[in-house]
């Protein structure tokens, strides 16, 4: 069934365009969804159909917009298990296993976060984007563990995105990395663009986009490794690997930022980590303002698996330090 929204032009709209306008009257749909309708030419003034997004608007002409039902999704959903912290009819927020894919993409059509989303709350999704499917706001990779927020409709995806994009939302991880920060805590303020010579990865270029990092040692093993809180004050692809690259860090299972050199360890450690499949990156705690009743939410989670590595990490410094203290004598 196709609903029905109206707006009408007072004095203060006069001169605006009509997509600005209508996505001022109606924030349930995002301005590239309004300017979707007015192309499709389910946008009306007195009956007449108006095609034309940059057109002004003059106080008191009354729009009608036809909005149609969403279209299914292409992907199908999956009743997959789903860790869910908190959930209203507005988002949910997840705690998202490492080794799950969020997008389906070739070679990951189904098994997604998106398949399982879709089953889970398919009834309560409104039409983002014209097309019913659950609002990725910000990703995970498929190896990285941790809280999400997914969007439920058009007026939630839209303030969510809004706090990603003016850097408000607070997001935290837990990493443990191959060596130890020069200093207990610090920061890395380096632009992040494409990496110049391999472009499935990210690098520090002159040009590319402010990016700063936050980091505070929690535990240093020996030389060895270290355990860190890391907080991102803005959100770019890969920053915490790209920054923490600066530093001469390594993260622990990281196959696409390889640090130059790892450090030689033990065959009861090499065993462990032969088992370890994934990334020991966690995105720990996640805050926000929510996009519809304005409260501010803030959710934690503690990585699933990080006090086994940390207690082997711990077993390696203690065979080191005693085989050291041994060959001294």
């Amino acid at each position: 069934m196709r609903r029905i929204l109206t707006a009408t032009a007072g004095p203060d709209d006069a001169g605006q365009r009509l997509d600005k306008f209508l996505a001022g009257r109606l924030p349930e749909l995002s301005r590239a969804r309004l300017q979707g309708l007015i192309e499709a030419g389910e946008v009306s003034r007195d009956a007449a159909v108006i095609t034309d997004g940059s057109s002004r608007v003059k106080p008191g002409q009354s729009y009608a917009v036809h909005v149609p039902e969403p279209r299914p999704a292409i992907p199908e959903g999956e009743v997959l298990p789903l860790d869910i912290v908190f959930e209203d009819e507005h988002l949910l927020v997840l705690d998202k296993p490492a080794g799950l894919v969020v997008h389906p993409a070739p070679g990951h059509a189904r098994g997604t976060l998106v398949n399982a989303l879709l089953a889970h709350c398919a009834a309560s999704l409104s039409g983002i984007g014209g097309v019913l499917r659950p609002g990725i706001v910000h990703r995970l990779d498929k190896d990285v563990s941790g809280l999400m927020v997914v969007a439920k409709h058009d007026r939630a995806h839209i303030g969510l995105a809004a706090q990603f994009s003016v850097h408000r939302i607070e997001r935290a991880y837990e990493a443990i990395v191959w060596g130890v920060p020069p200093r207990p805590e610090g920061s890395v303020d380096r632009p992040i663009g494409r990496h110049p010579k391999d472009r499935k990865r990210m690098a520090v270029v002159e040009n590319g986009k402010r990016a700063l990092t936050h980091y505070r040692m929690l535990e240093a093993f020996g030389a060895l490794a270290a355990r860190l809180d890391v907080a991102l004050a803005t959100g770019r692809t890969h920053q915490i690997r790209v920054h923490l690259g600066v530093l001469g860090l390594g993260i622990i299972g990281d196959r696409v930022y390889r640090p130059r050199r790892r450090p030689p360890i033990g065959p009861a450690l090499q065993g462990f980590l032969a088992s370890f499949d994934r990334i020991a990156l966690h995105a720990h705690r996640l805050g926000f303002e929510h996009p519809v009743t304005g409260q501010w939410h803030r959710f934690e989670r503690p990585p699933p698996c990080f006090d086994r590595l940390c207690g082997h990490l711990r077993a390696e410094v203690a065979h080191s330090s005693f085989l050291n203290h041994t060959g001294a004598n």
